[in-house]
């Protein structure tokens, strides 16, 4: 299959092209897209002025994100034949992102994003992982689903991230939730807070989480052996919640 590839900043310069054609194996990842690029430049398609090896290649996509179809994906999303694959450098002159805030359907993979979340200026890094278990309430679980009102959540996310820096005072927040049918075991919502000084962190961490799932338009299905169920959820806030008008009598 075939992706194009948009080079931003710093790594345009090193590719030696801002967009190109990459061809790759059906099935490919982003992060088998990023391990190719580090391999060897030269498995650009059609170009043969690119160098054939640079030192120590990887380190040009250390530390930076990855957009496909212009919305920031994971390492384990799937890439599809003609999807637009763009590779984002740190921006604002390197300096780290504040806010990472993503709804994925591919598998979330923790340890890449822990890792660009800290920096040198962080205490503690607290995580949350929110993953499937196989029972609820005694029924054994085969697999839930996930859905979203996606521009709305979008929103909410990056509202609650931007709050949480606020309110905690921390430097940094990822938000990635999965949507889409997740199996036992799989990570449903990732979290991660980078601070100076974990008490901010714990803190942020824990009312994220709790925030979000009263508040981002997030549903869950539940499959079990012995049938299916939406999930009840937690009440909207009273400031969100609407009534409808108790009819005359």
């Amino acid at each position: 299959m075939h992706v194009h590839v948009l080079a931003f900043g710093a790594l345009k310069d090193r590719l030696g092209r801002q967009q190109f054609p990459l061809e790759l194996p059906p099935g490919s990842t982003v992060s088998d897209l990023l391990d190719l690029l580090s391999e060897s430049l030269q498995i650009v398609a059609g170009l043969g002025s690119l160098p054939a090896k640079i030192e120590d290649p990887g380190r040009s996509f250390r530390g930076i994100a990855v957009s496909v179809n212009a919305e920031y994906a994971t390492g384990e999303q799937v890439l599809n034949d003609g999807d637009e694959v763009g590779l984002l450098p740190p921006v604002s002159g390197g300096a780290p992102l504040e806010i990472v805030s993503v709804l994925t359907r591919g598998r979330i993979d923790a340890d890449p994003l822990v890792a660009a979340a800290k920096q040198g200026e962080d205490g503690a890094v607290v995580v949350f992982d929110g993953i499937v278990r196989n029972n609820t309430r005694g029924r054994q679980t085969l697999h839930l689903e996930y859905e979203a009102y996606e521009e709305m959540a979008e929103k909410q996310m990056r509202a609650l991230a931007a709050e949480a820096r606020t309110r905690f005072e921390v430097r940094h927040v990822t938000i990635v939730h999965r949507l889409g049918r997740l199996m036992v075991g799989e990570t449903s919502v990732l979290i991660v807070v980078a601070s100076a000084h974990r008490g901010a962190a714990f803190e942020a961490c824990r009312w994220l989480i709790d925030t979000l799932k009263k508040t981002v338009p997030i549903w869950k299905k539940e499959t079990f052996v012995d049938g299916a169920v939406w999930a009840d959820g937690e009440p909207f806030p009273a400031a969100l919640a609407v009534e409808p008008e108790t009819p005359h009598e």
